[in-house]
């Protein structure tokens, strides 16, 4: 598989050969266009294959080569921005209904995987939320509480976690979550989709959307699909310039792999307290007749660090953070074998948004996956599904993209400060004076007049230029030692080395260096 969203390389990668695509090569009409062949694109494609439609998928990269294929594939209603918070936000059914809808996407995997009979390591598991310090396990019995008043009656305390190494403390366990391996259901269901009849083009960048009564997806090479409707699932929207923009701020997000004896940590989830929180999970037999000196034994994956996009200079110390505290905490784990690094969108108020884009009447997106991509991604397929059938939907107001929260009005003010304040880069100097000191294998920001330029040094020692203003609102991008990747910090648009788009809202390359 192709590495197009960064250098990294993720516990998935290695085990799965996706179905045979091609680019798009002329113009078609269909009934749904979906823009993404992430979990989001691919579950709305199959599921509305499955009601008759004719689809077409576009995806700029390869199936499950965004942020799909960098995810820890936690499938969990234990949702990580808490209980008590989403009681503030949306009150008690609120809270409710985000907990069933989570459930109901773990169902339906379970369901789809059933169907298609998919050997991907689906394993139905407890969670255990766990508190580091009396202070967190003050907020943990807050925890309990809450989701006593929303009904979750089957969650209860622990006075003991199954890992000691993790805490002495007290802990949540929650009841029915899972885990799978997310790149061999994509392989599958992609699969399934095809056998549908409907189709999956690769390598086929939207560039523009026209939208009205039909809706067209221009791309690259000038080739257009025009459909009903259309469906942008692209992480974060691509056809949508500013609004859903302001609602949602770009992180990325560390995991490392290390090997652990089989049987050694007990199958589950665990989720610490911490702020950012550290989230840990099983892959059982992972690599047996594949990296043949592990077989046997199990991958123990580890994840957090989490900042914003394009805001921190050093990203490649996460690593080292994450791997600090997994020796002191699971001091069972052994070699390192894989770490990786991916992009999560956090909405202001907690929640994804899914549904109809703010003045569309058939265009549809889903975005703000806000750490669980693979549940969220689901609800998606099911609610948008739901939506262009005509049917209604328990969830749609819940995750309706056009919703106002006043409750989360001071998360909003502070994110979109945070934004405003990234133009600072303009007046400051760059990284270096001279494109010479930039080494193999390396990006810096330097001045170049009035404006700022990314110098890129290849292997060989050749330096690249390009502009460093994003191509979207005009922020400074930075460089991603991790992912080899220029990085805005502003909406969390991404290049590669040479400046060409990796993922939006940013829908150009980099401009030339002036």
């Amino acid at each position: 598989m192709k590495r197009e969203s960064g250098a990294s390389r993720s516990a998935w990668m290695d085990d799965v050969v996706m179905p045979a695509t091609q680019k798009l090569s002329e113009n078609l009409t269909c009934d749904v266009c979906v823009v993404g062949a992430g979990i989001a694109g691919i579950t709305t494609a199959y599921l509305l294959a499955k009601e008759g439609k004719r689809v077409i998928v576009l995806e700029a990269k390869h199936i499950g080569g965004g942020e799909t294929g960098r995810t820890t594939a936690h499938l969990a209603n234990a949702l990580d921005d808490r209980f008590t918070e989403l009681i503030k936000l949306f009150g008690i059914e609120g809270a409710r209904k985000a907990a069933q809808s989570h459930g109901d996407a773990i169902d339906k995997i379970e369901e789809i995987i059933k169907d298609l009979k998919i050997d991907c390591d689906f394993v139905r598991v407890d969670g255990y939320l766990f508190a580091n310090n009396r202070e967190q396990g003050e907020d943990l019995m807050k925890e309990l509480e809450a989701v006593q008043q929303i009904g979750w009656r089957d969650v209860v305390l622990r006075k003991e976690c199954p890992v000691p190494t993790l805490t002495g403390l007290s802990c949540l366990q929650f009841p029915n979550q899972a885990h799978f391996h997310v790149l061999k259901y994509l392989e599958a269901v992609s699969r399934a989709i095809i056998d549908k009849g409907g189709r999956i083009y690769t390598e086929t960048r939207a560039e523009r959307f026209e939208t009205g009564a039909i809706n067209t997806v221009i791309c690259t090479d000038g080739h257009a699909v025009s459909a009903n409707h259309l469906v942008v699932a692209t992480n974060t929207p691509v056809n949508d310039w500013v609004t859903i923009h302001t609602k949602q701020a770009p992180y990325r997000t560390y995991a490392i792999a290390a090997k652990v004896n089989a049987g050694e940590v007990p199958d589950a989830l665990y989720w610490d307290m911490d702020d950012s929180y550290h989230y840990i999970r099983l892959l059982k037999g992972k690599a047996e007749g594949v990296n043949t000196e592990h077989a046997g034994s199990d991958l123990l994956i580890v994840g957090g660090g989490d900042h914003k996009t394009g805001q921190d200079h050093h990203p490649e110390k996460h690593f080292a953070e994450l791997e600090r505290w997994m020796r002191l905490k699971l001091p069972m784990a052994g070699e390192v074998t894989y770490r990786w690094s991916g992009q999560v969108y956090e909405p202001v108020d907690a929640l994804a948004f899914i549904g109809r884009n703010p003045g569309d009447a058939e265009v549809y997106i889903a975005t703000g996956d806000s750490g669980h991509g693979m549940t969220h991604g689901t609800i998606a397929g099911m609610l948008i599904t739901d939506l262009i059938m005509g049917r209604p939907n328990l969830y749609e107001k819940l995750y309706d993209p056009g919703r106002v929260s006043l409750k989360s009005s001071g998360e909003f003010m502070k994110e979109n400060l945070n934004v405003a304040a990234q133009f600072k880069d303009y007046v400051t100097g760059g990284d270096v004076d001279d494109p010479m000191q930039v080494m193999p294998g390396t990006g810096a920001i330097m001045r170049k007049g009035m404006t700022k330029v990314a110098v890129y040094c290849d292997q060989d020692g050749k330096r690249h230029e390009c502009s460093a203003i994003c191509p979207h609102l005009g922020c400074v991008v930075s460089w991603n030692n991790v992912e080899s990747s220029w990085d805005c910090p502003c909406h969390g648009s991404r290049f590669d080395p040479f400046g060409n788009v990796i993922n939006g809202p940013a829908l150009k390359n980099l401009g030339p260096a002036e």
